[in-house]
């Protein structure tokens, strides 16, 4: 971990502090919107700054980090946890949203059985005839 001694790029740092496994799942992730650096959209290649807010979209979760620490190198997670501080009302709003989904998951009904061959054929008929 170096500290703002030289620039790096915004793929780069989310990849080495392993938000994203691949660098150019970070790009992605970036070209997508998924990715807002101090509330705005970037490019890929903008240079981060120690300090700055980063909002990242994964799935359903929605973080939001202040970046503490530069590195190029993607070390083991322990490190890479020391590269940035997710803020405190963003894990109290990812913790919330999680209990809010276990609740509806908890009360809708799971099926009886796995669908059977005509069932399936069946479903994939409504559902393509269906006009909208």
């Amino acid at each position: 971990m170096s500290e703002q001694t030289h620039k790096i790029r915004l793929d780069k740092w989310l990849w080495a502090a392993r938000f994203f496994k691949t660098r150019a799942l970070a790009k992605g992730a970036i070209e997508g919107g998924k990715v807002h650096y101090e509330g705005q959209r970037c490019k890929v290649s903008k240079t981060v700054d120690v300090g700055a807010k980063l909002t990242i979209r994964q799935g359903f979760d929605e973080k939001i980090v202040v970046i503490k620490a530069l590195s190029e190198q993607r070390r083991g997670a322990p490190e890479a946890r020391l590269l940035y501080e997710e803020t405190p009302e963003s894990i109290k709003a990812r913790m919330d949203k999680a209990e809010y989904r276990k609740v509806v998951k908890a009360s809708q009904a799971a099926p009886d059985h796995k669908p059977n061959k005509k069932e399936r054929r069946d479903m994939r008929r409504f559902e393509h005839n269906q006009d909208y």
